[in-house]
């Protein structure tokens, strides 16, 4: 099995890439890493070889080595371009793009483990107000991406109507929004496209608790 996955199974930028690995019908070796266990075992040296930043994930392709999630993503979809996970034309590439960074790049690192870590040990934040703090920049973020959404051309999926890799960032943020109790009555388009997501089997072998890392 030529694919390696370095993967935690609670991580959302894992999540992403479980998802496109699996739309893509891929089979790969998961090779767990806790983030938690013994101080974290992504910052341990031995990972520390193949993260430098100490991060998840990181996918081996034979002797190729690649990190970050949305890098990850894009290279299976150009190595692997059957079923393609980005549209054919340019402004349709321009859009999901605009999507997965909506999600990757604004509202997940202010929930990332490492930031909810600080604040509890610099600012002193209890579990109630790391939950609020969740809360606050995931509806924060999701105000946009549902106007996003709702100005198309968004079909069953987040563009038109097969999974694209703007469907593989958004359902794991969805699931952060419902693990921490955000309400999401005002986001009808993010939860009918991450319902039609989850109703798939690709996104359903990738969730958290599917994992064989899971508790």
């Amino acid at each position: 099995m030529s694919l390696v996955l370095y993967t935690y199974w609670r991580s959302s930028a894992v999540y992403r890439v479980r998802i496109a690995l699996n739309l893509k019908g891929l089979d790969y070796e998961a090779r767990p890493i806790h983030l938690v266990n013994d101080g974290g075992e992504h910052l341990k040296p031995a990972y520390r070889e193949v993260s430098p930043q100490a991060q998840l994930p990181t996918l081996l392709d034979g002797d190729r080595v690649i990190r970050q999630s949305m890098a990850i993503m894009e290279y299976l979809d150009e190595t692997r371009p059957t079923p393609p996970l980005m549209p054919a034309d340019a402004q349709g590439r321009a859009r999901v793009r605009e999507l997965m960074q909506a999600v990757a790049a604004d509202i997940h690192p202010l929930g990332n483990l490492r930031v909810l870590k600080a604040i509890e040990s610099e600012f002193g934040a209890d579990a109630a107000a790391k939950e609020a703090w969740s809360r606050r920049w995931i509806a924060h973020g999701f105000n946009g991406l549902e106007a996003l959404l709702a100005q198309g051309p968004t079909g069953r999926y987040s563009h038109g109507d097969t999974p694209t890799l703007a469907d593989a960032c958004l359902v794991p943020q969805f699931y952060n929004a419902v693990r921490w109790g955000v309400d999401l009555t005002p986001y009808p388009t993010i939860r009918r496209v991450a319902e039609a997501c989850q109703a798939l089997e690709a996104f359903q072998r990738a969730a958290p608790e599917a994992q064989p890392d899971a508790p």
